[in-house]
């Protein structure tokens, strides 16, 4: 319609909402969330699903996958108060600014935790091989470079965290995309 107002978060970009990680207190991840949904913050705190053994039982239980670490989608106006919440220590930054994580690494991540239990993490410190396109599951044509293949297990980059995700995936489940970088499986 000519002569209609834009919404204001449309145009100005101290308005539009981006993911940032926090880090937290020890243990304080699902305390975080919890009150940065009372505040009316829209926040993620992957939970991953293990089963843990007592001696006189097993229980599924819910984890955080990382740990001291709580997402959070908010304007740049709304940075501050979210580091004056309880538990809330700072924002993990890269190269000095906060780190703004992709709207598609939280679903993958997301999609990942739906589709697998015990997840495994480990901080990210190998190069890279070849380039992939996984053609069944949550990540379903997404690419991305094969990090390292054990039996079944294959390990996905999320680059802006500095992370590697890990669950068993069938080898038949991916394509190779370029076969110029074709290394062995």
């Amino acid at each position: 319609m000519i002569g209609e107002a834009i919404p204001q978060s449309k145009t100005d970009p101290k308005l539009a909402k981006k993911w940032y990680a926090l880090y937290t207190h020890a243990k304080w991840e699902k305390k975080v969330a919890s009150i940065f949904t009372k505040k009316n913050i829209e926040n993620y705190c992957p939970l991953n699903k293990v089963l843990r053994q007592w001696s006189d039982r097993k229980k599924i239980v819910y984890e955080p996958l990382f740990t001291c670490y709580v997402f959070a989608h908010v304007s740049e106006k709304e940075r501050i108060s979210v580091l004056q919440t309880d538990g809330v220590l700072n924002y993990v930054s890269w190269q000095g600014k906060p780190a703004v994580i992709r709207d598609s690494e939280i679903e993958a991540i997301k999609n990942f935790l739906l589709e697998h239990s015990n997840v495994t993490l480990e901080k990210l410190h190998i190069d890279v091989n070849d380039r992939v396109r996984i053609t069944h599951g949550a990540f379903m044509e997404h690419e991305g470079t094969v990090m390292e293949v054990l039996g079944k297990t294959v390990r996905v980059a999320l680059p802006s965290l500095g992370y590697i995700l890990s669950a068993e995936i069938s080898k038949s489940h991916v394509e190779l995309v370029d076969s110029s970088t074709r290394g062995t499986f």
